[in-house]
Order: structure tokens, then sequence, then C-alpha cells
């Protein structure tokens, strides 16, 4: 069925009739050039314009979904045996395979199955896949590229009022995800506007964020779980713990109450290797370390007050404002405090007072950063005041190795996890630096400005490619590092560690002398103290005094007499040698 739709319209809206007739050609205006108007006229420059004859396409992005694979496997178990057979029974099988192998059939189904099996065992001999064609070519050493460090997207905080990005963290399942924790700790200056959101960031999509953190409390420090990347653990301002699983949404699961929390704000938390993969621990500047399962937040499930005194009294304790953790050795721990000491700590101790196993006396201000290097858990990082520092376990005087005192206040620390001797640093100046310790110790091998703000918070990926900084302004930038930084190097290892054993050699030795020193300075001052004693006692006593007045007397009076007499001796000996010296010259002169 064919449909029509008529259009209809009045004649008088069509307007005049148009009515055409042939007829020749009519002029009917004439206007030939002025000359006078060629001033006025501006002559147009000739432009080329290419045409091509095809269709006009245009391109678009989009980020689609992405798919996410995985592996599983099938486990073929032995069959094909009878039901009234048990595999399990070797005399049941060996009997049924007697009886199979004297069947005809089967030997015939051998016999035409064998030439077929053979010509596939000949393909697969023929040509050896493993062979190494090229071994005897001489490996060419790749061109070292400068170091170099670029911007690959800048997080900001949605709000209004900025606040501090105050801790980072990254998704432990391949990195596409940044926690980020704000918060404002600069005394009295937050406001009732503040917002108190923390956000979860897609490191692909800096528009918005992929997840709203909604606490009590602003975050300080925020960690995720290594164990399960959908669960995440924050420290809040108020010193409650709280705990989020995201597949239930951006409120907390569980959070510990305020009487068996912290005083202080926890400034940081830490996931502990655990069975159940759901223990952490937490440090805040009221002088504890807490302990927690995080399916009962309640109250912590153990306590160790920072008393250095190991008397455990809160009121001596010291302000905890770093934490490190290492799951390789699960009973130790450190702590870097306000007052610029680090405190070595064993959890497993019998008593508390020795859980405190020794103190690093190694900033002038508070310790900001504390890690352990990853390939070598002896040696550790420290950053506080103008410098950072790296320690040994074994050497508690001093540190092993450190850089000079930069600037701007440093920050934020940590070692990168690929290569062994690379870290980084933060500073107020808004300056990142990377430091590569066998290249250069003296400076830092790349320095580059952010942003024109103080640098609070610092983590890099897994895979040491990339590298989150956190600024005063509430930005979050995201970093590439070169491949010369990410990759591990030739012999690094082995170098770093000679490095490592030598410096900690130099420092032993100066450490012995300077217990030398301060013995030899110690037994004078005993000796000194001695002399003033007996001159004390002299003094009260002055039969004492004319006995040593008569001692000396006689003391110098013989060796005077030694003296003489030794004298008198050396004055005769020269006597007798003039003599002879006389009689041999008039021997001499009779002779002649």
């Amino acid at each position: 069925m064919e449909i029509v739709h008529v259009y209809s319209k009045l004649r008088s809206e069509f307007g005049r009739q148009c009515l055409f007739s042939d007829r020749p050609a009519e002029l009917l205006l004439d206007l030939p050039p002025d000359p006078s108007l060629t001033l006025s006229f501006i002559q147009k420059n000739h432009r080329d314009q290419a045409v091509q004859a095809c269709w006009e396409t245009s391109e678009h992005q989009l980020n689609t979904e992405r798919f996410e694979t995985g592996s599983c496997g099938i486990n073929h178990m032995e069959g094909g045996w009878p039901k009234d057979i048990n595999p399990a029974e070797m005399e049941q099988t060996i009997r049924f395979r007697k009886k199979v192998e004297k069947d005809e059939s089967y030997i015939n189904s051998v016999l035409q199955l064998g030439s077929v099996m053979e010509h596939c065992i000949r393909q697969n001999n023929a040509v050896d896949i493993y062979q190494e064609c090229f071994e005897d070519e001489e490996e060419v050493e790749e061109i070292q590229e400068p170091p170099s460090a670029k911007t690959v997207n800048v997080f900001r905080d949605p709000n209004e009022i900025k606040r501090t990005v105050t801790s980072l963290s990254w998704q432990p399942d391949g990195g596409r995800k940044l926690a980020v924790a704000y918060s404002c700790l600069e005394f009295q200056k937050s406001s009732k506007d503040m917002s108190l959101d923390s956000y979860i960031w897609d490191i692909e999509n800096p528009n918005r964020p992929e997840m709203m953190l909604k606490p009590a409390s602003p975050l300080v420090c925020l960690d995720y779980n290594p164990k399960d990347s959908h669960t995440l653990v924050g420290g809040s301002y108020n010193g409650q713990i709280v705990f989020w699983d995201i597949r239930k949404g951006n409120q907390p699961v569980e959070f510990s109450s305020l009487e068996h929390s912290h005083r202080d704000p926890v400034y940081k938390i830490i996931w502990l290797q655990s069975k159940t993969g759901t223990d952490a621990f937490s440090a805040s500047t009221d002088g504890q370390v807490l302990w927690w399962d995080v399916r009962k937040l309640a109250e912590p499930t153990e306590r160790l007050v920072l008393d250095p005194s190991r008397e455990g009294n809160l009121d001596q304790a010291l302000g905890a404002i770093s934490l490190e953790f290492e799951p390789t050795m699960p009973t130790k721990f450190m702590v870097g405090t306000e007052q610029g000491l680090v405190i070595s700590c064993n959890r497993k101790a019998k008593t508390p007072a020795e859980k405190i196993v020794c103190t690093y006396d190694s900033h002038h201000g508070p310790i900001y950063a504390l890690q352990r290097n990853p390939f070598f858990p002896k040696n550790f990082l420290t950053v506080g005041d103008w410098t950072a520092r790296i320690w040994s376990e074994d050497i508690k005087e001093s540190s092993i190795m450190w850089t000079k005192y930069q600037m701007s206040y440093l920050t934020d620390a940590c070692w990168s996890p690929v290569r062994p001797s690379v870290f980084f640093t933060v500073k107020m100046d808004g300056v990142l630096d990377v430091w590569d310790i066998l290249f250069k110790q003296s400076d830092p091998t790349l320095s580059l400005k952010v942003c024109d703000k103080s640098l609070y918070s610092l983590s890099v990926q897994d895979n040491g490619c990339l590298v989150a900084c956190g600024s005063q302004l509430g930005e979050a930038t995201l970093l590439e590092i070169c491949s010369g930084l990410s990759t591990l190097q030739k012999n690094e290892k082995s170098l770093l560690a000679a490095m490592f054993e030598r410096e900690s050699k130099r420092e032993k030795i100066l450490e012995a002398r300077q217990r030398e020193v301060r013995l030899k300075e110690r037994s004078r001052s005993e000796q000194s103290r001695e002399e003033e004693v007996g001159r004390e006692e002299g003094e009260e006593d002055p039969k004492h005094l004319i006995a040593r007045a008569e001692s000396d007397f006689y003391s110098l009076v013989e060796a005077e007499v030694k003296r003489r007499e030794k004298k008198d001796e050396v004055m005769k000996e020269k006597d007798i040698c003039e003599e002879k010296d006389v009689k041999d010259e008039e021997q001499r002169g009779t002779s002649e």
C-alpha cells in the first residue's frame, strides 16, 4: 500500500504567476569602469584551497569499560575404568590391564594409532623451539636517557574550601585507583563549612572522583587493604578508626568508639600481615600505638605507650607521627616521634617494658616519614627537619648516609619499590626530589617543581612508574617517571649492598673511636676528682701537708744530686779524652 501525503495551499499565497516566452537578449544596464575608484579598492591575496573527492569523517574517543580476564583450570582425574573396578586398588587395575592387553581389538587399535603418534613425535623433534640462535652476539648497551618526569593528571579537591592532601594510598590490584585523604591540620584554621569527605579517584579520569568516602571527622590517613582491594581503613582527626567496604557504599562499615580511640589525630595506620587480613595498627600524637581488628572496632586488641623510660606513663609518652611495618619482619615495627626519636619495638615481647627495644636520635624535629628499604630491610629511611637520613639497625649512634641540609623543610619521603637505590622526597617549596644514591649522594638526580604551594604527602605505585604528590591546595598531582629511574639496573643490588656495608663499617669504626675518647675523658675527670678530693683532705689535716712537702723536698734534692753526679762524670770523661788527644799529637810530632 502506497501512502501519499498531500500538501494544500491557497493560490493567493503563491504570488504572481510567472509567464515565460522566447525573445532575444536585451542589455538592461552597462557600468563602465571608473579609474578614480581604484584607490578605494584593496587587492585580495590569492588563496589556494585543495579539494579532496572523498567523504568527510570525524574521529571521536570513548572510554569503554575494561574487560576483566580470569584464569581457570580443569583437573583431569584418572578415569575410564569400569564401575566394578576401583582405580585405587593396584591388584584390580593390574588384573584388568592384563585382560585388556590380551584382547585382539586392543592390539589392532594400538598398531593403527602407533604410526599416527610416531608421525607427530617426529614433527615435534624436527625443530628445537627452545634453541637460542643468537647466543654469541654481544649485548648492545642501551643509551641512558637523562632523568625526567612528566605530569600525567592533577586531581583537585572538588570543594570550594580547599584542604590539604594528608595521605595517599594506591589500590593494590594494578594501581588504577588512588585513595586521597583530605583534612586541615593547621591549628584553628578549619571552618564549619569545610567538607569532611575524602575521595577515591580513577587515575584516567581527573574530572570527577569515582567514589566519595563520608567519615564523621576529616581523615588524616588512609590505607588500602593489600589483601582485599575493596576495603580501606582510615584514621580521623578526632582519633577514631574508620573501616570501609566500598561494595557496601560510601558510609563506614565500622568505626571505633571515642572513649577507646586515640586522644589526638591519627597520623598513620597500617595493615598487618595476618591470616584473616583484618588486623591493623595505628599511631597518634597522644603517645599510643593501638592494634585493631576491623571486624570489631569497639575497642583495640592491644595497646603500647611510647614512654622511653619504659614505665608506661602516658604523661611522659612521645607523640607518634610516623609508623613503619615490614611484612617480612612480622614482630618488629618502628615509630617516628614528634621529638625526633625513632623507637624500635617488638610486639611479641613478654612485658610492655621489653616491647621498646631501642631508640635512634635522628632529627631536630618531627619525623614525617619512616620506611625500610624493600630490598634491604635492615636499612631504613627517615625524613625530618631539613635532611633525609639512611640508617642501619646495628648502628644507633648516627646514620650511615644523609643528604645535605636543604633550603626548605622536608615533609615526606619513600623508597622506590623497583630500584633499591632510589628514593623520593617532597618539600615545602613544592619541589619533588628524586635521589639515586649510587649515582650521586650530595644532590638529587632529578628536581621537579610540582606546584607553587607546599607538598605534604607522597606515594609511589607498585611498578615504580607513577608517583602521586599531595599539596596544601588539595591537589594530588600524578607524575610519570622515566624508565631509567623505574627500571632495575644491572648489578644494582650488589653495588648498593656493598655501599651499605662499607658505610656501616665506617660508622662502627668512628663509633668505637668516640667510645675510646669518652673513656679517656672519663678517666681524666676521675683522676682530677681524686686529686681534688686528696687536696681537700690534705688541707683539713696539716700532718699530711707536712709529710707531702718533705717527700717532695727530698725527691727534688735526690734528683739534683743525681744530676750533678752525672754532670761530673761527663766532665771527667771529657778531660780524659782531651788528654788522650794531646798525647797523640805529641807522638805524631816526634815521629815527623
